[in-house]
């Protein structure tokens, strides 16, 4: 199971690199850039929708499940990708959007004609209510009802993002079938697994109940706060329902007969870590699953042990992957990072790379965090997220974090294209290139290809259980342990140089200093902490 302990580095190929010169990333752009993708240590790249897309929601809207979108390559480069990429032993997984599609997507072109045609109830329709209001109070992550009248049917249609993405009808079995027959043709053309968006979107509730308004004082919660009406509910109907569960056994089963081929699906929910267990529970549901959770403002010890101890409670044999980045969030160095004015600190970078790695599970790892890049200033009249521009100004959009990869710090636009890019390339980015990191033996860069080199030396962290340390804020600690081999590890979320006393350290310690982070010192059972430091050590 190639997957489990594994990092998964996600490339959004808009932003990595542009192999064609057109100010957009391609599927050539990351042909090119493997050996230095196979350089970081990394164990498969995931990446971000490339299909045939209007590029509303930058590929989350797909119209043709089955092709490249010519911004981006063709099929055969999508074939020469794969076939490269494994020649260097790097697994391919890819996005799939599942819940919906763009509404220009022929299925929904069809849909929308008439209430008879043969994709009539291929997506969610339903009637108007008597004063001509939307079917009922759901609303769009992206603001405003989740609903949106059609006059060619007199109906409104659901929609949970944006308008111009309709939701499937999942309760349709032929719905299910036509998805499952998309996530093989690229079974067939030889990928290795799947990033399943919002997988817990798929079903709605078919009686279309209202959602019950959440008080005001608990709106505060993952991914959504008080800014967003999405965060005035409890979206107990508009998704994750029951007969998810089933779907979810479908798609295992179809991966099964592609040996080796993985599942890791992104999950939110009103309690996403007990939708992550139930979601990859025994031999037949998902392989993975990741949440928001760690994807928040919430940086100290104590609620990064409260995530991982609640959902350990919970998901007896299922198997978690972590995230402290993506392309939906601000950049990690930069939203923990903030609340001391470290986001530059690279020890910081460091050591939350090896804190993420560390825990139980498996790894995704977006691109950029390997440079310790810091979430990007974009001017209004650049946004190009609608989410941003919704927003706009309490809420910037996720453009920030997806800006151009800065590849060569003399070259225009960082070498990244020597075209105008789609976003601009941060100025602050291109003092961190990859060029100037290469030639730094303490850089990011270097940091985290040798960390990633050193983890798969240890199956403790690799495979082994957690069981966490009681210590003072701000130091976590916790004991891996596999194969009956222990290993202590504990962190420094501080700017500060921290001491710290607890019972483990009257016991024969090895300290291990191989990885090369800032380490600690222990001296007479008190270990001391450096800002951001690290410490592992056998037991």
């Amino acid at each position: 199971m190639w997957w489990r302990g594994a990092v998964i580095y996600q490339v959004y190929p808009r932003s990595f690199y542009d192999a064609n010169q057109d100010g957009i990333g391609d599927l050539l752009g990351i042909i090119n850039k493997l050996d230095y993708i196979a350089s970081l240590g990394v164990d498969a790249i995931w990446i971000s929708p490339f299909f045939k897309s209007p590029m509303k929601d930058f590929g989350y809207d797909i119209s043709d499940y089955r092709d490249v979108d010519p911004i981006f390559g063709t099929l055969a480069d999508f074939d020469e990708l794969i076939a490269q990429a494994h020649v260097r032993n790097i697994k391919i997984m890819i996005d799939q959007v599942l819940s919906h599609t763009s509404d220009q997507h022929q299925w929904f072109i069809d849909s929308r004609e008439d209430k008879h045609n043969s994709k009539a109830d291929w997506y969610v329709w339903a009637d108007a209510k008597e004063d001509g209001t939307a079917p009922n109070n759901w609303l769009s992550i992206f603001g405003g009802s989740g609903w949106t009248w059609e006059p060619r049917r007199q109906q409104y249609y659901l929609h949970n993002f944006l308008s111009s993405q309709p939701d499937l009808n999942f309760h349709n079995p032929d719905v299910r079938q036509a998805v499952l027959d998309n996530v093989e043709f690229w079974l067939k053309r030889g990928v290795d697994g799947f990033r399943l968006d919002a997988i817990n979107f798929c079903f709605h509730d078919a009686q279309l109940r209202d959602n019950p308004a959440k008080p005001k004082e608990l709106r505060q919660s993952i991914g959504f706060d008080e800014k967003n009406p999405y965060a005035y509910q409890y979206h107990y109907f508009n998704n994750t329902q029951d007969e998810n569960l089933s779907f979810i056994e479908d798609i295992r089963t179809l991966l099964d007969k592609y040996p080796g081929s993985v599942t890791l699906g992104e999950i939110s929910s009103e309690d996403s870590l007990k939708t992550m267990a139930e979601y990859t529970q025994g031999d037949n549901r998902l392989h993975m699953g990741y949440s928001f959770d760690l994807l928040t403002d919430d940086f100290s010890a104590l609620y990064i042990k409260q995530v991982v101890q609640s959902l350990e409670t919970r998901v007896a044999d299922g198997w978690p992957c972590w995230a402290i980045s993506n392309h939906d969030v601000q950049r990690v160095v930069t939203r923990w990072g903030k609340s001391q004015n470290a986001e530059h600190n690279t020890d910081l970078a460091k050591m939350l790379f090896a804190m993420i790695s560390s825990l139980r599970g498996s790894v995704c790892s977006y691109q950029g965090e390997e440079l310790g890049l810091t979430e990007a200033d974009i001017a209004f009249e650049n946004i190009q997220d609608p989410y941003g521009i919704t927003f706009w100004p309490q809420f910037k959009g996720r453009d920030g974090c997806r800006t151009p990869h800065p590849w060569q710090h003399k070259q225009v636009n960082a070498g990244f294209s020597e075209a105008k890019p789609w976003l601009p390339v941060s100025k602050e980015h291109v003092e961190k290139s990859v060029d100037l990191q290469e030639n730094q033996n303490d850089s990011v860069l270097n940091s985290y290809r040798h960390f990633n080199q050193w983890r798969k030396q240890h199956s403790t962290l690799l495979y082994g259980d957690i069981e966490f340390v009681d210590t003072p804020e701000p130091i976590l600690a916790f004991i891996r342990e596999y194969n009956d081999k222990r290993l202590l590890v504990c962190f420094n979320f501080s700017d500060q140089q921290q001491a710290v006393s607890f019972d483990l350290l009257q016991d024969d310690l090895i300290a291990i200093t191989d990885h090369k982070l800032a380490s600690a010192d222990l001296i007479e059972g008190r270990l001391t902490l450096p800002a951001f430091g690290c410490f592992y050590a056998t037991l």
